[in-house]
């Protein structure tokens, strides 16, 4: 990538754990076919679309690098899975969890314990049935494959038991999150059979969603079609699904503008082009956060006066500006305002304020230009030179250095100085620790964590969804988190895509890409 300022998409951390591999497993198969047999009733060629049909051309940024779900965790590319898989529950427009295969649950008395109920009469696309034995699978493999990455967001399940289309959880602590946690993100839900072999199952997904995979080219393409086995089949109205990987931010506008797509993922740069083409650019809600993760264990972050001059540093509408070209916003916190957890009272506890920020390092005894940090990153990313910059302004030095195994050290917290982008969970208490728990996977000065959160976390765990001081108690819990010296959030990306007119508008799911509904006119 050039040094000039132009958006780059990140990964979502929990995913480039595996990033490494994958990419390299990604680049030794993208040029290589590996057709997945057609199962079309048609018989035609698993490339082509039958002729009338409501086929969906989709332009991903977040081209799965691995198509079992436990593998590829909650990072964006969990939008492409859920084509194929579907969870327990799903997330409404308002965020909250709703029926996906479970039709409903509940909780024992004490809120340790909770009961999921499957439809009855559904099917994985390979003919094995979805039932509680089919979940059980699920969440162990979850918790116990060697390169899961979700394990670390089940601590709260102990053990599980399945009875006919009933699964129950044992919980290891009162914990009413769990409708929220095991939706899209968490546990999207693989045939066990197909699953006993992981490997295969990157190569051939099988699950109980509104499609089923016909093709597929590792890392560059894939060919669906709709699930008639589907549970909500008859509110999907799209017979076929072409999704490839997005090429070069400045063709996707011509793509689509020629009909290769009808929708994309659309880089903040090209937002304008896509408007004047006569496309509809528009931004699905989500929680997406961008942060300056500190190490508080090391010098020279051990000494809050130095971590308070960098939160004064931080200009973030430049961000938004030259990252987002206007479509993001600037935040202080990882939800977004309007959000359940937001906490308005912790809005703006750090503006910008160059003087401040010079005047706390001075106190610390640091003259300008005598404080050197090296930043380090996994790939040359604007962020870094915007930080670079500000921290300049205020005679910080800030040295960016390139580690393509950034996530080994960053995961093992070793680094001091780095960036972090996330796209957030389902759960806001999974955010919260993830981002401030003493063993957050974002939590670059593990095992610190801020005074209070702990309990704060604890009362949020202990408090039912539709409690009716909910979201007083939650959003206390995200004022404690805010308290860590550990992070200094900045931006929030948009989750901005374009479509063609010939598309119906999709739902507003938070973070989420629903098709329920949506409809392709003139097929």
């Amino acid at each position: 990538m050039s040094a000039r300022l132009t958006i780059r998409r990140r990964p979502d951390a929990r995913s480039a754990r595996q990033a490494g591999g994958l990419r390299v497993a990604a680049l030794g198969t993208a040029f290589v076919a590996l057709l997945v047999p057609a199962l079309s009733a048609c018989g035609g060629s698993a490339s082509s679309s039958s002729a009338g049909s409501a086929t969906l051309k989709w332009a991903s940024s977040y081209f799965p690098g691995h198509w079992d779900p436990v593998v590829s965790g909650s990072g964006a590319q969990f939008r492409e899975l859920a084509l194929v898989y579907s969870s327990l529950t799903r997330t409404d427009e308002e965020g909250k969890a709703v029926p996906d295969l479970a039709e409903s649950w509940e909780y024992n008395a004490k809120g340790d314990g909770i009961t999921f109920h499957v439809r009855p009469g559904l099917k994985f696309s390979d003919g094995e049935p979805v039932d509680g034995a089919a979940v059980k699978s699920a969440i162990e493999r979850a918790q116990k494959q060697k390169n899961s990455a979700l394990f670390g967001d089940l601590t709260s399940i102990g053990s599980v038991k399945a009875a006919g289309l009933d699964v129950t959880l044992d919980l290891t602590q009162v914990d009413y999150q769990i409708p929220q946690l095991l939706g899209e993100r968490v546990l999207q839900i693989a045939s066990p059979k197909a699953a006993a072999n992981p490997a295969k199952l990157d190569q051939n997904p099988v699950g109980a969603g509104p499609f089923v995979i016909d093709q597929l080219i590792p890392g560059t393409k894939a060919v669906l079609r709709k699930n008639p086995d589907y549970w909500d089949a008859k509110n999907i109205h799209i017979d076929d699904v072409e999704l490839v990987s997005a090429p070069d931010a400045s063709t996707v506008v011509s793509g689509l503008r020629t009909g290769v797509y009808n929708f994309a993922d659309l880089d903040p740069s090209q937002a304008s082009a896509a408007e004047k083409a006569g496309l509809d650019v528009f931004s699905q809600p989500g929680f997406n956060a961008s942060n300056i993760s500190l190490n508080v264990n090391k010098a020279p972050f051990d000494d809050d006066r130095v971590v308070d001059a960098l939160r004064y540093a931080v200009n973030r509408k430049e961000f938004v500006d030259k990252l987002t070209f206007g479509h993001g916003e600037a935040t202080g916190q990882p939800f977004p305002k309007g959000y359940v957890a937001y906490d308005a009272k912790s809005e703006n506890a750090y503006p910008y304020d160059p003087a401040k920020s010079k005047k706390l390092l001075a106190e610390a005894g640091h003259q300008p230009g005598d404080l050197k940090l090296d930043l380090v990153i996994p790939a040359e990313d604007p962020q870094a030179e915007i930080v670079q910059s500000q921290l300049a302004a205020v005679g910080i030095k800030a040295t960016i250095k390139i580690d393509k195994n950034w996530a080994t050290p960053f995961f093992a917290k070793d680094l001091a100085f780095s960036l972090y982008s996330t796209t957030g969970r389902d759960s806001a208490v999974q955010t919260l620790t993830a981002h401030f728990g003493p063993n957050g996977p974002l939590n670059l000065s593990t095992p610190y964590e801020p005074d209070g959160f702990k309990e704060a976390v604890a009362k949020v765990r202990q408090t039912p969804l539709d409690a009716p001081d909910y979201a007083q108690v939650l959003q206390a819990a995200t004022r404690a988190g805010l308290e860590s010296k550990a992070l200094i959030f900045t931006f929030s990306s948009p989750n901005l895509f374009a479509k063609s007119k010939t598309l119906s508008d999709l739902p507003k799911n938070p973070a989420h890409i629903d098709w329920t509904g949506v409809k392709i006119s003139g097929s």
